[in-house]
């Protein structure tokens, strides 16, 4: 019963057998090795884009800090949603390497921007000329921090905002294929043909041991990410065992199967949930997230059984009286079973008048 990340989850036996693989004999260092051309060319594929050019980090961090330090200057603003992980989880990142550039926050339901909240957003910036912050770039989170999800349609409408100012749109895709999956559209649909410019392309929430593929759509920015790359310390030596990740991943569709178990024990996790008594979900569940509220009693239960899952907003307590109703985030991961769902689920219903 471990929900508290899909980050806790193993690693696929193809990742370690393909780490397994690369370890034989020598490889050119620094992205030059064969496995990364493989990568290159099979992300290549899958997104149509043929002069997208791909590059290798190790965390998601990384790869959103380093895309949008290439697209904003340090006195813009990157306009994202209040609860993006760029600005709730990233301890500053996107600031420090983009040399000061401010998030601008905009407050929208589910997590999910709306052209007309953006366009607001947008517009009242940079209204004061050299006194202000002027108009960067805008991040987008799919999946969101809420577990929702953008159709490919609504982030169109979105990047057809930021075009509108002539804009750049990154989109921070720690859970992209989660994303992709839920909304049965193809990678590039969901990316450059929408009007997306950069994806972080993420790779450790869904199965990998640790790299994140940064996509840059127009190759013009590639010198500059790469000279970032260094700079910032996150270019490899040993790079071939990020590229042999990447490569399993991306090798008859893994990237695809592995978010389509945890999306679907996701599913029966949020829909078990709904039908007990005194739960309810607090935003709908599209993609591998599930937040949720139930009696306090439940919680007990299921941590004193050795369920892992964080309370959410985390100062809640389970001191309390017992049919309070206490939130949570639940996060499944490729290798969560129905058996894990189903225990779960029994522990949050059993009785509620349960003291601890």
């Amino acid at each position: 019963m471990h929900f508290a990340s899909d980050n806790t989850a193993p690693v696929p036996p193809q990742v370690l057998e393909a780490l397994i693989a690369a370890n034989h004999g020598y490889a050119m260092p620094y992205g030059a090795d064969a496995l990364m051309g493989e990568v290159r060319d099979r992300i290549r594929h899958a997104f149509e884009a043929p002069e997208a050019e791909i590059y290798l980090v190790a965390t998601g961090t990384a790869a959103n800090a380093l895309s949008l330090a290439c697209l904003c200057p340090p006195w813009a603003t990157v306009f994202c949603h209040r609860n993006a992980h760029i600005e709730e989880d990233e301890c500053g990142a996107p600031e420090f390497y983009t040399g000061g550039a401010k998030l601008t926050l905009i407050d929208t339901p589910h997590a999910r921007l709306t052209p007309g909240k953006l366009e607001k957003a947008i517009s009242f910036t940079g209204r004061g000329g050299v006194h202000n912050v002027q108009r960067g770039v805008v991040s987008l989170t799919n999946a969101t921090e809420a577990g929702t999800v953008y159709s490919a349609g609504e982030v169109a409408a979105l990047c057809t905002v930021a075009k509108g100012y002539g804009l750049p749109v990154h989109m921070d895709g720690a859970r992209f294929a989660n994303a992709l999956v839920r909304a049965g559209c193809t990678p590039a649909e969901m990316t450059w043909k929408a009007g997306v410019d950069v994806l972080s392309f993420g790779g450790t929430k869904n199965g990998l041991m640790g790299v994140e593929a940064v996509v840059l759509f127009d190759p013009s920015r590639a010198w500059e990410f790469e000279l970032r790359r260094k700079r910032g310390a996150h270019l490899f030596s040993k790079h071939r065992y990020l590229s042999a990740q990447m490569a399993a991943y991306l090798r008859d569709d893994l990237w695809l199967k592995l978010a389509a178990r945890a999306n679907a024990a996701a599913t029966r996790l949020s829909e078990g949930l709904a039908a007990l008594p005194g739960a309810r979900l607090l935003h709908p569940s599209e993609a591998n997230s599930v937040f949720a509220e139930w009696p306090r009693a439940g919680h007990r239960r299921a941590q004193k059984a050795g369920a892992q899952y964080y309370l959410w907003p985390m100062d809640q307590t389970l001191t309390g009286p017992d049919d309070a109703p206490l939130s949570a985030r639940m996060v499944c991961s490729w290798s969560t079973t129905d058996e894990d769902v189903d225990a779960f689920l029994r522990l949050v219903k059993g009785k509620t008048t349960e003291r601890a």
